[in-house]
């Protein structure tokens, strides 16, 4: 019989396919790591953690008009240095 892994968190990839139920609901309160030889592999999670993490919070043009740097007077011009010798 498989024991439980320790604090709920860390479970082998035997113990998670054998026990798939108890992992989904125990990623429901909290992250559960799947380790492959002793190593973490995945980690599991609620889907509503997943969603949380994973949001946009905003479009590139919107995080850009939000930048405390909008406005500053920034010398964005390209240098045109040569270019260095490089051994191929």
């Amino acid at each position: 019989m498989l024991s439980a892994p320790k604090k709920g968190t860390n479970w082998t990839v035997a113990g998670a396919k054998a026990r798939l139920s108890e992992v989904i609901e125990r990623a429901q309160s909290s992250p559960q790591t799947i380790t492959r030889n002793g190593k973490p592999s995945v980690v599991v999670v609620s889907a509503e953690e997943w969603q949380r993490k994973t949001a946009r919070k905003g479009t590139l043009a919107e995080f850009l008009l939000e930048s405390p740097l909008r406005g500053a007077d920034l010398d964005l011009e390209r240098q045109r240095d040569e270019p260095r010798d490089l051994p191929l």
